[in-house]
């Protein structure tokens, strides 16, 4: 898609450096954002650019904050147009039992998975509309379709990024927008490397393909996603999982 703009968002590292690059290898120009890693983005930003000159944006935003993702998209615009690509990959977990879980846990992990995603897209959409084009995709997670004991709050926000994508899939797709979602099984990310190696361990016999999913597996799922090959795709979600949950 060569020359269209995509934005997203917690870039830094991970899944979302991935897709990043993923994208701006086939031909997007990139906005990448992130909230704290401010010298792993911009330098990530200068390596790309350093390759193919005005090619990428980095922003520092804090998506759970409305005025930031307002400037973050002020920014966007002036440099490359109009985003055309939405990538809401900006995330935050947690592991603990359901009793102990306090009011800042909870609240943490829904304002980046649902409110900074409903941020971003609520200031997306406009744009999209007026111009009859444009796509969103949110990462959700395989506990968002089934649910993880001691990660009530981290599945239930996950499960309502699949709810948000089929709503917004139905309301947009008149205007030619297609909203779908990519929900991970176990990757290989610094999130989860914080469960252990022993964990991981089990996690990846628990999966039938007895792998462990890589950022640039996933990456994949949303070049997919993002291309005319999924012109008919929409309102839908895509589980790079290994099988672990079907």
């Amino acid at each position: 898609m060569e020359g269209t703009v995509a934005l997203i968002t917690g870039a830094s590292r991970g899944i979302g450096k991935a897709t990043a690059f993923a994208l701006w290898r086939a031909g997007y120009r990139i906005v990448i954002c992130c909230k704290n890693s401010r010298d792993a983005l911009f330098a990530f930003a200068d390596d790309l650019n350093a390759l193919r000159p005005d090619s990428v944006l980095a922003v520092m935003a804090d998506i759970t904050d409305r005025a930031q993702v307002e400037a973050m998209f002020d920014k966007a615009e002036a440099a490359f147009g109009p985003v055309e690509l939405l990538v809401n990959n900006a995330a935050v977990a947690g592991q603990k039992l359901f009793t102990d879980l306090t009011d800042e846990d909870w609240d943490n992990v829904f304002n980046v998975s649902v409110k900074g995603m409903f941020y971003c897209c609520r200031r997306a959409a406009p744009s999209m509309i007026r111009n009859h084009k444009g796509n969103i995709i949110n990462l959700s997670s395989m506990w968002g379709q089934v649910g993880a004991s001691c990660e009530v709050h981290y599945s239930a926000a996950k499960g309502a990024v699949i709810a948000f994508t089929k709503a917004l899939a139905q309301e947009l797709g008149p205007s030619g927008i297609r909203v779908n979602c990519v929900a991970p099984g176990v990757i290989a990310t610094e999130m989860n490397a914080a469960l252990g190696e022993e964990t991981m361990e089990m996690l990846k016999d628990e999966t039938p393909l007895g792998i462990i999913g890589t950022p640039e597996d996933v990456a994949e799922s949303i070049v997919f996603l993002a291309s005319d090959k999924a012109a008919f795709i929409t309102g839908q979600v895509l589980a790079p999982n290994g099988g672990m949950v079907v």
